[in-house]
Parts: structure tokens; sequence; C-alpha cells
């Protein structure tokens, strides 16, 4: 016995040592499968532009009311969907598929019709709350939307689905629909299909936000509106002509019993303000399929009746041959037109023009008057050919006579010229003359005072050199005197004076020298006589 027991306690370690080897073995599988699965099983990637649309396989049973689950413990589609990103859920309860965002292209709008929540309250199919299932009052405009929706071609009869699904589980149905667009020269009218009951029910028309027609229309654009919840008829409010002739019923009894005829044109156009009243009044049902031609409804019922009546109830009040004057087809035209746009406006039609173009009187009577307006018209014509020569007489006269007139004015307009002209010239030589004469006068004047000035310069000279003369001739007296008298001696005196002081030296040879012969004659006097004096200036 004691020997079987450390056998046995070897293999029981043995035993626990393999058991703790399979363990950490199952636990590292673990590990590393359960990362894997869950991120390749349980992971949900929605790309850019798409959403997962989750459905529960697990929990509650739906009501029988429900379409969709209410939560996330209801079986069923989900009505919020995953958005773009990674996403995990358990898929033993959950099931999703992914698919692409609702896209409503540029120029289209989108209608939502909700298959989920209330039913809308009686008499709607308009889903006026976010709980209520219908169509949803407003659209989408371009743009991309993570909307769980089948997307299908609202524009066609059998709306073709846009956007594919490979299931049913979709909890909203978009249409595409066209925007309204009002075109130039159109107005747009108003009909709410749906809303609140107006208050007037016999009224044309209603308030804004009030079942039918409203009273202000749409001006020329583009509006994104809801085609289930209101509907715009377009009413051309563009000019429109209409030619009487093409009724081919235009016509009336005269006065005296025949039949006339007549052709014309009058324009016409729906004002705007009264569009939704006109379209109400006068449109057709049958007009509401299409685009509604309210403009061959006014001719029939409004243009068309108001011209007749007139024709006939004022042409019965003339005679036949009246109707081929000029008077009573002037006046009968002006009336028609005046009354035309007297009874149209209050019709909210405005008349731009009625014109009667041709008027056709009966053929028993149209050739004799025809021939008698005729003479009378050749004799009008005659009496103003006679007043026309008489004129044109006149006029020759008067022409003749402006012609001469104009003449006599152009020659004495010459004979003015040319006296004028020679005055003129005439003033310019009296006045050259005198500004010459002027000048000499001057010239003279300036002559004899500068004469007077050289001949009272000159005696003034002559003064002078008399005084000086005098005094000299004084001092030569004078000097003269001092010689007893004699003017040689002074004369002698005078030239020793003169050269005695040149005289620094003096060698001859001779005493007979010529040089001396001039002293000699001096010598008898000179020593007796003084020197001479020079007299002072």
């Amino acid at each position: 016995m004691s020997y079987d027991r450390p056998e046995r306690n070897r293999t029981n370690q043995l035993s626990q040592l393999g058991l703790g080897i399979g363990t950490i073995i199952l636990l590292l599988m673990f590990a590393i499968v359960t990362p894997f699965v869950y991120w390749t099983a349980f992971r949900i990637s929605v790309p850019t532009g798409h959403i997962a649309v989750l459905t529960k396989k697990t929990g509650k049973d739906l009501p029988n009311e429900e379409e969709i689950a209410p939560s996330d413990k209801y079986k069923g589609v989900q009505k919020d969907p995953l958005s773009e990103g990674r996403h995990f859920r358990n898929p033993w309860n959950w099931d999703w598929e992914v698919v692409p965002q609702v896209s409503i292209p540029q120029g289209k709008i989108g209608v939502r019709i909700r298959l989920y929540g209330d039913e809308p309250s009686y008499g709607d199919v308009v889903a006026w709350n976010s709980h209520e299932k219908g169509i949803v009052p407003e659209v989408l405009v371009p743009g991309r939307y993570p909307i769980n929706a089948k997307v299908v071609d609202g524009t066609q009869p059998n709306k073709p689905v846009l956007t594919p699904r490979l299931r049913d589980n979709f909890v909203e149905i978009i249409e595409i629909h066209n925007p309204v667009t009002v075109p130039g020269g159109y107005v747009g009218v108003v009909t709410n299909l749906s809303g609140k009951l107006p208050k007037e029910p016999n009224e044309i028309l209603s308030e804004k936000d009030h079942r039918g027609v409203e009273p202000i229309p749409l001006s020329p654009g583009t509006y994104p509106i809801n085609p289930y919840v209101k509907r715009i008829c377009l009413v051309d409010c563009r000019s429109q002509r209409f030619n009487l002739a093409s009724d081919g019923d235009m016509g009336f009894p005269s006065k005296d019993g025949f039949w006339v005829t007549l052709d014309g044109v009058i324009e016409f156009r729906v004002k705007e303000s009264e569009a939704p009243r006109v379209f109400v009044i006068y449109n057709e049902f049958d007009n509401d399929r299409d685009m509604p031609k309210v403009d061959d409804e006014i001719i029939k019922k409004i243009v068309l009746p108001n011209a007749r009546s007139f024709c006939r109830l004022r042409g019965s009040d003339h005679s036949g041959r009246e109707f081929i004057s000029g008077t009573t087809r002037k006046q009968f035209q002006e009336d028609f037109q005046r009354q035309m746009r007297e009874q149209c406006e209050q019709e909210g039609i405005e008349i731009v023009q009625a014109l009667i173009t041709q008027i056709n009187p009966p053929q028993q009577i149209a050739a004799p008057v025809r021939q008698r307006q005729i003479a009378i018209e050749q004799r009008q014509q005659y009496s103003r050919e006679l007043v026309q020569q008489e004129s044109e007489k006149k006029l020759a006269v008067e022409t003749q006579t402006n012609e001469r007139k104009q003449n006599i004015v152009e020659a004495k307009k010459k004979v003015i010229t040319v006296v004028t002209a020679a005055e003129q010239g005439q003033e310019v030589a009296l006045i050259e003359a005198s500004r010459r004469l002027a000048v000499a006068e001057f010239e003279l004047q300036a002559a004899e005072d500068l004469a007077a000035a050289i001949m009272s310069r000159g005696e003034a000279d002559a003064k002078v050199v008399e005084f000086g003369n005098q005094a000299e001739a004084a001092g030569w007296k004078k000097s003269v005197t001092a010689y007893g008298g004699s003017g040689d001696e002074f004369a002698r005196g005078v030239m020793l004076k003169k050269l005695a002081p040149a005289f620094r030296g003096m060698m001859v040879n001779t005493a007979d020298s010529p040089l001396m012969d001039i002293f000699r004659q001096f010598e008898a006097g000179a020593k007796a006589t003084p020197l001479p004096v020079e007299p002072k200036k």
C-alpha cells in the first residue's frame, strides 16, 4: 500500500498539469479569436453618402397597428438608421442593410410620404404633425438626406423607382417632383388642396392657408411647393388678340332690316390682381388636367358676348346705308371701344384695344349708296381742289411779293453797307488826319521850344565869353599899364617870363650868335622894366 501512493500522486500531478495547459491554450485561442470575430461579424461599416437600416430579430412582437418598431425592444425595422461611420451590433439580435442616402438633384424637390405613425385627422391626407403618417407638407430641397426611404419619380404616371432596394425595409417614400416655375408674363393662382376649412364656404376666394383659391397670385419665379398641398395654375396675363371674324357670326340687323356683318380685332389681357377671381369664375374643370387655357374661356364668356351684344343693340339704331358713310362708322367704332372697356373692366379683363376693321353693309344698297358716296366725295374733292388752287394762287402772289420785298431789302442792305463803309472810312481818315495834325503841332511846339533853348544857351555862352574876354582884357590892360602903357614892353616881358624858366644853362660860342640877337633887342629896356605879371583870369 505504501508503495502505490507515490505513483498515484504523480499521476494526479500530471493530470492537473495537462488540464492547466489546455486551459491556457483555450484562453489564448479565445483571446485571439474573439476580437477577430467581433471585428468581422459585429462591425457595420457605413461609407460616405450611405446609411445602415437596422432590423431587430429578437424582442417583443409589434402591435397590429404599428408598421415599424417604436424602440429597439421590439422586432422589426427600426425608425432611425445608422449614419456614416463604424458601428457594432450583435448579428444574433440584429440585421442590417447599407443603402445610399436620399439625394435630391438640382432643380428638383422631394415630397416625403411617411409610412408610419398615427392616422391623420378625418378628411386629411397630409401629416401636419410629426407623429402622423401621410404626406409631409414640407418639401426637401436639393441636397443629401440620411432618410430610410424609397425614391420614386413623381413626374411619371407609373412612378418608377429611382433607387432600387433589395428589401422592403424603408419607412418613407420620397417622390421627386419639379418645382413650380411661373414664367414672365404669367401669374400663379394658388389653390390650397389641404388645410383649414374656409370660414365662408360660399365665397369665391378663400383666406390664405385655407382650402380653396387664395386671393393673391404668385409673381414670376420658381417655388418649391408640395403638389399634394398646393396646386399652382398658370394664368397668362400677356396681351391676347382675338379676331371677331373667326367666330363667323359677328353680325346684326340694321334699322331698315338689312343684315350687316363686321370684322375687328380685340386686344385684351387679364389683370394680375384679378387673375384668381377670373380663374375661379371662368375656368372649366377640363382645363385643370393640363395648363389652364383661361384666355379661351375669356373669349367665349366675356369678350365675344359683350362684343355681340353691343353690335346688335347699337347696330339696330342705324340704317344700312349709314354704315357706309364715314361719320357713323367712326362714331360706332369709338362707342364700341368705350363700351367694351367698361363692360370687361368689371370682370377683371383689361381691353387694350378694340378696333372694327371692316363693316360689310348689305349688297342690295351697297352699290348705289357707294356710288352716291363716291359722288359726294368727288364733289368734296373738287371743292377742295378749287380751294387748293385759290390757295396756290394766293401763295404764288404772296411768294412773288415776298421775293420783291426781299430784293428791295437786300438792295437797301447793300446801300446801307456801302454808305456805312464810306462813312466809317471818312471817319477813320479824319481821325488819322487829326492825329497827324496834333502830332505835327506838338512837334512844332517842341522845335520852337528847342530853338529857344538853343538861342538862350548861345546867348549865355556868348555872354560868358564876352565877360571872360572883358576880364582878360582888363587884366591885360592893367598889365600893360604896369609897363608904362607900352604893349611891346609887355609882350617882351611875357615872352621872357615864358622862356626864362625853361633855360637851365646856356652856352654860346660868339657874341654875335643869332640866339643872342633875341635877347639883345630887349637889353635896352630890360634893366628898367620889371617882369610882366600875367593877368588873372
